[in-house]
């Protein structure tokens, strides 16, 4: 993200409704790729990208933030605000369905695979929360390199450690993760 856009994303972060505008022109293919990812995991969910990033980019206006320094911190920041979005849809159409049998979550060879149902995504939310608690790196681990896209490489960076010891964090989580969702 150049200079440029980081200056309009903080203006826009503090409530310039023109900033706001002229930041959505600039970043909405960015963000309906970063839709269109988190959507592809979560099949059963009746939202499409276009609606997921409008709903997550009028959240992210209407919050008290602190500005972001660079490209990565800001989608970082989206891909938790889109999770946040898909949680809540997924709770509000569990409130209308109590009941219904879980059918286990599995890992592949370094993914989580498809949420297929959306109890599903609540458990794996569930199970995300107790990985914060017990480990907030391993936690930003998942969160940056899954449902933000974000390479080891600027995972690393973003979190201010090497490359070897995301690749284990990564590990961790994805052990700890299926221990949870069995």
């Amino acid at each position: 993200m150049d200079p440029d856009v980081t200056q309009v994303l903080n203006l826009a972060l503090t409530g310039d409704a023109a900033a706001g505008n002229r930041l959505y022109a600039l970043l909405y293919d960015q963000l309906l790729r970063l839709a269109r990812t988190h959507l592809s995991d979560a099949h059963s969910i009746s939202l499409n990208p276009p609606v997921l990033v409008h709903e997550a980019y009028l959240r992210m206006l209407g919050r008290d933030t602190t500005p972001m320094r660079d490209r990565r911190a800001f989608f970082a920041y989206a891909s938790r605000v889109m999770r946040s979005v898909l949680v809540d849809h997924v709770r509000e159409r569990a409130a209308d369905k109590r009941g219904g049998g879980a059918s286990p979550l599995t890992l592949t060879t370094g993914v989580l695979n498809a949420v297929q149902r959306q109890d599903d995504f609540s458990r794996l939310n569930e199970a995300l929360q107790v990985l914060q608690g017990i480990d907030a790196r391993c936690y930003k681990v998942v969160e940056l390199r899954y449902f933000g896209g974000l390479t080891e490489e600027d995972v690393a960076l973003e979190l201010g450690v090497s490359e070897p010891t995301v690749k284990r964090d990564w590990r961790k989580a994805r052990a700890f993760l299926l221990a949870q969702l069995q």
